[in-house]
């Protein structure tokens, strides 16, 4: 299923055209700039995580998009207009053709979180008469965002909180989530490594006890048991922020489960202390480290920096998320792309009194 509207001046009839294409001589590598966790295989990259995004610049009157995925969903944007959302595309090349003559900026963002599947883009192709040029320069600054739904955007788009699970495929974008425009408005690459539904110690209702977020942090591909993704050297955030413990706290402790409330917190906060030490080392001390709280487990997080900032380590943050005023229209009483828009002007504006070393 492919939708298309032309919707940037600089497109002329804007076609979406469904062929076969083979990469660009240039090479995936060399043409496309990405800050996302991708593994490079053969010509191609492959990835699991929401919102990762692929650019590129072209010259010519069209470009060919080459997609291998069943499972998410895309858009594709030219010269900063969205032309195309492309719904589980499969293997394929999507043609967005009548542009006019000259360089074109193209962005492809992945636009659900499908973390049993992978993904592959085989990167960007020009019309006959036109050519792949070198890749973009990548943005000095750095914003990784670590979380669950609530940072992946699920189901912000909706409008309603009722949702079927095509309706939450369909209405999730990473793209217009907090993190996403946080970090665009300050005009940085980011990571969107978010995974809905896993908790720090303990995951929604208290589902799929053998794992936890930090089972997939490290990973690349999601549905990958002991995958690692290797840091190609170019990921040095001066900004991590972290907002995990709704799928801990919101639903209370099942029978059964090995959790009393009391060492469930305990647990939570030696998880989360933890967790902040890894990223500590990956990271080194020049980079700040954002812990968000809200609800029932602020006062959890709000501990955990206390002592980490009482230990010495002086760029941990705490960030006490404010709700108030969201409308939670969003499925299944998840932010609204309007409760996403709200938060990421909170963020910005936290983050203007931080010495953030950018």
């Amino acid at each position: 299923m492919l939708a298309a509207s032309a919707v940037s001046a600089a497109l002329i009839g804007t076609s979406a055209v469904t062929t076969a294409a083979a990469p660009d001589h240039r090479g995936v590598r060399d043409s496309v700039h990405t800050a996302g966790r991708v593994k490079a295989v053969g010509d191609a990259f492959q990835y699991s995580w929401p919102g990762v995004y692929f650019e590129g610049r072209v010259r010519g009157t069209g470009v060919g998009v080459v997609l291998d995925d069943p499972a998410a969903d895309y858009d594709v944007q030219v010269d900063g207009a969205t032309v195309a959302t492309l719904v589980t595309p499969g293997r394929t090349t999507h043609w967005v053709r009548g542009l006019r003559e000259g360089v074109h900026t193209v962005r492809l963002v992945k636009r659900n979180d499908t973390p049993w599947s992978t993904s592959s883009f085989g990167g960007f192709v020009a019309a006959p008469g036109g050519a792949v040029l070198a890749r973009p320069a990548a943005r000095s600054r750095q914003i990784e965002f670590i979380g669950d739904s609530l940072t992946a955007g699920y189901g912000n788009l909706s409008g309603s909180r009722d949702c079927d699970g095509e309706q939450l495929k369909r209405t999730t974008n990473a793209d217009v989530s907090y993190g996403a425009l946080t970090a665009r408005g300050l005009r940085a690459d980011y990571q969107v490594n978010a995974y809905s539904g896993q908790g720090m110690v303990r995951n929604y209702n208290g589902g799929s006890p053998e794992v936890n977020y930090r089972t997939f942090y490290d990973r690349a591909l999601l549905n990958v048991p002991g995958d690692v993704w290797r840091n190609p050297g170019t990921w040095r955030p001066q900004l991590v922020v972290v907002n995990l413990g709704t799928n801990d706290f919101s639903t209370p402790v099942n029978p059964g489960e090995p959790w009393t409330d009391e060492s469930l917190a305990a647990a939570y906060r030696s998880a989360y202390s933890g967790f902040l030490a890894k990223l500590r080392g990956r990271y080194g001390p020049a980079t700040t480290i954002l812990a968000a709280g809200t609800g029932p487990f602020a006062g959890h997080v709000e501990h955990v920096v206390r002592e980490r900032t009482g230990a010495g380590d002086r760029r941990v943050r705490y960030w006490p998320l404010d709700t108030t005023g969201l409308d939670l229209n969003g499925c299944h009483w998840h932010y609204s792309a309007r409760d996403h828009r709200l938060l990421a002007d909170r963020l910005t504006a936290f983050l203007a009194d931080l010495p953030i070393r950018w």
